[in-house]
């Protein structure tokens, strides 16, 4: 989830659960304590600045875990009271910022790129993968409760309503990934493939909108769907970014299945994704895929399929493993370019 969201979220829950005696001076403060806790845990975006590899294996990492939570909560809370001038010193604003921060974590957990809930014991990602990363609805429906609230200070029924609203929209998202689950396994019936794994997942601009995989152990099979299309929408230069980003997906009785394979049918392939270079993107990447061989054949590219994205000309996240010649290790790099390529490990 975006950090503007992350911190609206925290705003809306501090006002929902304020105590109805709570003196009206006291609640700016308590939101504006929610607001800034729930943004907190996204400071762990510096670790990009070291490098790439240190990012995927820490982001939403300690920052993001429910072990360490009262800990951040505490600091958070003092450093937050001084700040604000709260009267009430940390204690007053304590149960804000544990609640900001869990929702935080929350609005990680439903979207698809992980978050190491038990951090710093195991390095388990969670992910429900029901929320797009940058959801309009979700953050709407926040930003609607926020300003019901501004409008009828003295009650917290406004945000009340919005989380539930918005608890039930997360439902929503979770019944159509069960239809896109079943999507794909009623494709994956259709064609005998009875040990391939299904997974969905979301895409922007709809809770519709989806990537529906079928997956093996040599390959990937994708399809872009919208769940209640019923004919595809035609894009055209100049309609905007938002109408590029829905174009690509079709009804459901149109969807056109494609392949990627994990190793592209090359030996050199697989023995460069079992290298210990890649160890790091092995442990991150969910639907991992071939994606070329550069520089000879002493490079060989993958990708995480669960970023690709209709409209989006850029797959984050382009790994590869290179080596000097047969024998020699291998070690990891970044693809930054179409012929640029940055040491990682």
């Amino acid at each position: 989830m975006d950090t503007l969201t992350h911190a609206l979220s925290g705003a809306l829950i501090a006002r929902a659960t304020a105590s109805k005696d709570a003196p009206p001076r006291s609640i700016p403060r308590r939101v504006a304590a929610g607001f800034f806790a729930a943004a907190a845990p996204d400071l762990d975006f510096v670790i990009a600045f070291v490098g790439p590899v240190e990012y995927l294996l820490t982001h939403r990492g300690v920052t993001h875990s429910v072990v360490a939570l009262p800990l951040w909560a505490l600091a958070l809370s003092w450093l937050l009271a001084k700040l604000l001038r709260e009267p009430g010193g940390w204690r007053a604003l304590y149960g804000a910022c544990a609640l900001g921060l869990g929702a935080h974590i929350a609005g990680d957990v439903i979207t698809s790129f992980g978050t190491m809930v038990l951090a710093p014991v195991s390095d388990w990602r969670a992910g429900i993968g029901t929320t797009f990363i940058i959801d309009l609805w979700f953050s709407g429906i926040i930003l609607a409760g926020l300003l019901a609230s501004a409008l009828w200070r003295r009650s917290r029924v406004p945000a009340v309503v919005a989380s539930v609203v918005l608890a039930g929209y997360v439902g929503f998202q979770a019944l159509m990934k069960a239809e896109a689950l079943e999507f794909g396994a009623e494709y994956a019936r259709g064609r005998g493939m009875s040990g391939a794994r299904v997974d969905a997942q979301p895409r922007p601009v709809s809770p519709l909108n989806w990537t529906v995989f079928v997956s093996d152990e040599r390959e990937h099979r994708f399809t872009h769907v919208n769940l209640r299309r019923r004919e595809a929408r035609e894009f055209s230069p100049g309609d905007g970014f938002v109408a590029k980003l829905d174009a690509g997906y079709l009804p459901l009785a149109r969807a056109r299945w494609e392949s990627r394979g994990r190793y592209g049918e090359s030996e050199l392939a697989r023995e460069a994704w079992e290298s210990p270079a890649l160890g790091f993107f092995r442990w991150f990447a969910e639907h991992p895929a071939f994606d070329g061989v550069s520089q000879g054949s002493t490079c060989v590219w993958f990708r995480d399929l669960r970023f690709l994205t209709p409209g989006r000309d850029v797959v984050p996240f382009n790994f590869g493993a290179c080596r000097d010649g047969p024998g020699s290790p291998w070690r990891a790099y970044e693809r930054v370019g179409p012929n640029e390529r940055v040491r990682v490990d």
